[in-house]
């Protein structure tokens, strides 16, 4: 047997890691999307520096950017933002980053994306849902409100015929329902 091949291989497989750069990519992509997730701005950072894509993706095809935008993360949104994230990317049902702001009322991280010119109408693949449906039927006034401003159809129906302002009432919001039904001309952003 050659041992000579085994031991090039010994010798050359860590000088090939590093000229790849540091440490395993799957591991920077967890690291990636984990800072993101967690609001961990300096880590975040570091990692960027040595990225060679911002839109890494999970298991779920969610970003960090959807990671930072779900939990409310204003910093690390504009930082991701800044180093080139697709402000409408969408995960494997069709969920973008400015709907997960939207379902949890970040609405300063929503403002932050439509204003990027983020898709204010973008229905996801499982029920047909828009920002301004996820915003009104969990409550959320001020980014019903954000919506609104920024061009929000709020005729649109989902899968099952339903229109943002079905799901207020359903939900027993009935001062969205008046945002969605009061004055038809909403000052635009």
């Amino acid at each position: 047997m050659n041992r000579r091949p085994l031991l090039i291989t010994a010798i050359l497989l860590p000088i090939l890691i590093a000229a790849c750069g540091q440490g395993d990519p799957g591991q920077r992509t967890e690291a990636l999307l984990e800072s993101a997730e967690q609001g961990d701005v300096s880590t975040l950072d570091a990692l960027l520096k040595r990225a060679a894509t911002v839109d890494v993706r999970d298991h779920c095809d969610w970003t960090p950017l959807m990671k930072a935008a779900l939990n409310g993360h204003h910093t690390v949104v504009e930082r991701l933002i800044a180093a080139g994230a697709d402000v409408d990317a969408v995960d494997n049902g069709g969920y973008t980053a400015m709907m997960l702001a939207a379902s949890n009322d970040h609405v300063e991280i929503l403002e932050l994306l439509l204003n990027q010119g983020a898709m204010v109408d973008h229905q996801e693949s499982t029920k047909g849902w828009t920002a301004l449906i996820w915003a009104a039927g969990k409550g959320n006034g001020r980014s019903v409100e954000t919506l609104l401003r920024h061009g929000a159809d709020r005729t649109l129906k989902d899968f099952g015929g339903e229109r943002a302002a079905d799901h207020a009432r359903t939900a027993g919001h009935g001062d969205i329902l008046e945002q969605l039904e009061g004055a038809l001309d909403v000052p635009r952003a």
